[in-house]
């Protein structure tokens, strides 16, 4: 019927199903359209492959955070620290943290007049503190170039950039990371407030924060069994921790304002890195 008369060669049906039959016989455009075809079956196994490697990732980070939160809970029932006694007459009470040639350091006086439980309160907030700033320093420097390791996604195919940036290409990736992340904060702390902290009901009768023989900071979790027996070289120990987790404050701290000044990665800064990082591939603009 498309050969005679039946229909006219300016019928729009004509006119496609003749270029469909011209498309299908001639050698070139068919050989287009299996190039087209393959070049599109590729990019879709990539792009699933590394969903799947994304997926990989974010599953090794969501199994190592719970089972770091299952090991601070194991180990939380057996306390390492040695029995303290306070002394009145010491600078914060005798609690270990000063170290030469700084010695009693408190130019703001803030613990002028304060009582051992409030002490306590400011030890076990500044430790608490340090110990999450010498975790962030270390995944500052170890997730920007030219290291570039991150447990979510892949960093080697392009320059996530800043460390800064990089809760905006999380939650990207991995939508759901924060809310897991957010459970096992609250698991790890649930544990700490079990391990040292007086039950609410009884803050206000005993007019204490923590437990009576609980020492700041011991939540029982040392897997290495590096924690010392006897109380002076625990004590020691426990100031160097201190002194750690006070320089990585100031560390992260300045490494963050460096970052928000310009925009550039702390090696970068330094000139031991490559600037690779395209700030309009994030997924947030600002």
């Amino acid at each position: 019927r498309l050969s005679g008369d039946a229909r006219s060669k300016d019928d729009p049906m004509f006119q496609s199903i003749t270029s469909a039959k011209a498309f299908c016989i001639n050698p070139q455009r068919f050989g287009y359209f299996v190039l087209v075809q393959s070049y599109s079956h590729k990019i879709k196994f990539e792009a699933t492959e590394k969903a799947k490697k994304i997926n990989m990732n974010f599953s090794v980070a969501a199994a190592t955070l719970l089972a770091t939160a299952a090991s601070v809970s194991a180990f939380g029932t057996k306390q390492l620290a040695p029995t303290f006694v306070p002394d009145a007459n010491a600078f914060c009470y005798g609690l270990p943290g000063a170290l030469d040639p700084v010695g009693n350091f408190d130019p703001l006086g803030l613990s002028e007049g304060k009582d051992f439980e409030t002490i306590k309160q400011y030890r076990e907030a500044e430790l608490q503190h340090g110990r999450v700033a010498m975790l962030g320093a270390l995944g500052l420097l170890v997730t920007e170039e030219p290291i570039e390791f991150h447990p979510l996604f892949e960093a080697d195919n392009k320059d996530i950039g800043p460390a800064i940036r990089h809760l905006d290409e999380v939650r990207a990736v991995s939508p759901g990371f924060f809310e897991i992340l957010a459970i096992i904060i609250g698991a790890l702390e649930f544990n700490r407030a079990l391990t040292g902290w007086t039950a609410p009901g009884d803050v206000f009768g005993s007019g204490r924060i923590f437990n009576e023989d609980y020492f700041t900071g011991d939540v029982g979790f040392d897997p290495l069994g590096l924690a010392p027996e006897d109380p002076d070289e625990f004590y020691t120990l426990h100031t160097k921790e201190l002194q750690n987790g006070r320089l990585a404050m100031l560390g992260w701290s300045g490494m963050v304002a460096q970052e928000l000044v310009n925009g550039k990665e702390i090696f970068v800064n330094a000139g031991l890195a490559e600037d690779r990082f395209d700030p309009s591939q994030l997924p947030v603009q600002f």
